[in-house]
């Protein structure tokens, strides 16, 4: 697939998935959910591309890839931790539990990698070597695999507001969660990082580090909700090339999702100054990732579909079908 091929579709994309005849929307960042009267849960993944604290874009064909590459991971893991699941009604729509989402967010990490304020990478480059409950070996260098996954979690601020570093002492006391739902949480989560990371290595990749979220079902049972292993939840690297680039201390070969965020970055200040008209062709090489990422990760074939039915009417017509 050439950027050619996705020209035609550059118009089918969904912003927005307000739907009138759903009960309860809520509005996230990426995902639009209605709580249904029979106690499930609509979640609708949108195309949109949000960066420096607003949404920029819609990505042709980001919804889908996020929710069928989901879907592919909820369906491989199944036998380690129950998911929120009921069924598939759209390629964009997963008909969900309805779940009370735990406030930690669950970060599992391979590599010392990232760049955000909670990131390993960043706290050990400040010479922090004690976080999240564990402690690191001096003299690791940048991207470097660590001696065994660690859990890095985070308060999940439903608010908006940012996530704080968390270690298992503070979860508990501080009572964001019971001892119980913590050891649970933690090994459901490196149970499921290490499927992930051997099912990625199958396939070239690296699984270098990921987020998980669970809630509690009515029985109390903990459930994984949202997405797992997607292009959005985790960072993947190609496994070929790694060695190389580390040993030259080069970032390793990811799937580069940021063309637009650098574009914009580069010519104007993104967080006070009106944003330039992206062009067409940068996001459509953006959704050209996300369905490389798609097809390199599941091993299946993304088809384009047979015709322009916008993307909202389609996803319509199927939910209010079934």
């Amino acid at each position: 697939m050439d950027l050619a091929s996705l020209r035609p579709f550059a118009g089918l994309t969904l912003p927005e998935a307000a739907i009138p005849e759903l009960p309860n929307r809520y509005r996230g960042k990426v995902r639009e959910n209605y709580d249904m009267p029979d106690g499930s849960r609509v979640l609708i993944a949108t195309d949109r591309l949000s960066a420096f604290d607003r949404m920029i874009c819609a990505v042709p064909f980001k919804g889908q890839v996020l929710t069928q590459t989901a879907r592919h991971w909820f369906e491989a893991t199944a036998d380690i931790c129950p998911n929120h699941v009921l069924s598939y009604p759209d390629p964009n729509v997963v008909r969900a539990r309805k779940l009370d989402i735990l406030p930690v967010e669950m970060v599992v990490r391979g590599y010392l990698a990232g760049t955000t304020g909670t990131s390993v990478l960043t706290m050990y480059k400040k010479g922090q070597r004690a976080m999240y409950g564990v402690r690191l070996p001096d003299g690791l260098r940048d991207n470097q695999r660590l001696p065994h996954p660690i859990l890095t979690p985070t308060s999940k601020e439903f608010d908006g507001g940012h996530d704080a570093p968390l270690t298992p002492h503070d979860i508990v006391a501080s009572g964001l969660l019971p001892q119980p739902i913590w050891d649970q949480v933690s090994a459901y989560s490196l149970a499921l990082f290490a499927r992930g990371q051997q099912m990625a290595a199958a396939r070239g990749l690296i699984l270098a580090d990921t987020k998980y979220e669970f809630g509690l079902d009515a029985a109390g049972s903990v459930i994984l909700a949202d997405e797992i292993h997607t292009p959005d939840s985790s960072r993947f690297w190609r496994a070929a090339t790694y060695e190389a680039r580390f040993a030259a201390g080069q970032p390793p070969e990811s799937f580069d999702k940021d063309v637009i965020r650098r574009w914009i970055s580069a010519r104007c200040d993104p967080y006070t100054d009106d944003l330039p008209a992206i062009p067409q062709d940068l996001i459509l090489e953006t959704a050209l990732v996300y369905i490389q990422a798609y097809e390199t990760i599941t091993a299946r074939r993304f088809f384009l579909p047979d015709d322009l039915t916008p993307v909202l009417d389609r996803v319509r017509r199927n939910l209010l079908g079934a």
